[in-house]
């Protein structure tokens, strides 16, 4: 799929898809339209989901290779497991980041007791040539920069932004940030010109350089910008992704990032397998998933 063309902002519909064990999601990358946006290669916005009863989410056990996950949340409670051994509940205003490498695998769940509500998103970063497959590892930061500039409140949980920066370990030039607007807001934000930006609004709606976004679409910003007008009528949130192109050829199916069909396949049938690359999830008391092969 080819990068469309740059020179404008653009906004792309996400579509609909089922997360795990029924919970619907909007998934705004990848799409038709935009594979990428720097590393950026998958986000999901979940929620806001009533989890008061039944067992809310259920991720049960999956692999992943050449990437790096990112857990970020506005409501409610997730617990994740993995085959390091990790076992690690995250809330809003924390970041979860696994990273794959050559191979991990992982659950993910609501846990008991919990909060009524589930709301947040998913990212994933592709990771490149040079790193895709080094040792799997986990991180939790939970206590991530924030700083206020101009009613607008940013959580910096990847890269640097208005002089704060993650301690997330990340393996290219990249940003991610939540943007709260505490009410009535107009105000500007610095951007690289080398970098490529993307929006998605998490609750209400707000205009980026005098272009209206609602929840359900992102929007992707042109080329070579220096900044950002931000204005909301009142209380909004929104993420802010960015990093510079990836510059490499990426392939993704189910949950795995390579560069070839080959691999995608293989990893596949590894998983179906067994194969001991991917370890083990323990703990988590239902199914693992079964990798679905891909149809070349």
């Amino acid at each position: 799929m080819d990068q469309p063309d740059d020179s404008q902002p653009q906004i792309l519909p996400a579509h609909e898809a089922v997360l795990g064990e029924g919970m619907r999601i909007a998934r705004a990358l990848p799409n038709r339209l935009r594979r990428m946006v720097g590393a950026w290669c998958f986000l999901d916005h979940f929620g806001p989901a009533d989890v008061a009863q039944g067992q809310g989410m259920r991720v049960g056990p999956h692999p992943h290779i050449g990437l790096q996950t990112v857990t970020w949340l506005v409501q409610g409670e997730v617990l994740h497991r993995d085959s390091l051994g990790s076992l690690q509940a995250i809330r809003p205003g924390q970041l979860n980041l696994m990273t794959a490498g050559r191979g991990i695998s992982h659950s993910e769940e609501s846990p008991s007791p919990r909060s009524p509500s589930l709301h947040g998103a998913q990212l994933w970063i592709a990771l490149p040539e040079a790193q895709r497959a080094r040792e799997p590892a986990f991180q939790h930061v939970p206590d991530l920069p924030v700083v206020h500039h101009h009613g607008l409140r940013a959580s910096v949980f990847i890269g640097e932004f208005l002089g704060q920066a993650s301690p997330a370990c990340v393996h290219s030039p990249l940003l991610g940030v939540e943007l709260l607007c505490e009410g009535p807001v107009e105000a500007v934000l610095p951007l690289r010109d080398d970098f490529e930006y993307a929006v998605m609004m998490l609750e209400h709606e707000a205009c980026f350089d005098g272009q209206a976004l609602g929840i359900g679409s992102l929007l992707v910003l042109g080329k070579g910008r220096r900044e950002l007008r931000v204005a909301a009528g009142a209380a909004a949130r929104c993420l802010l992704i960015g990093g510079a192109p990836f510059g490499e050829d990426m392939r993704m199916w189910w949950n795995f990032v390579a560069r070839t069909p080959q691999e995608l396949r293989r990893a596949s049938e590894d998983w179906n397998a067994g194969a001991a690359y991917f370890g083990q999830v323990h703990g988590y008391d239902g199914r693992r998933l079964e990798a679905p092969l891909p149809p070349w």
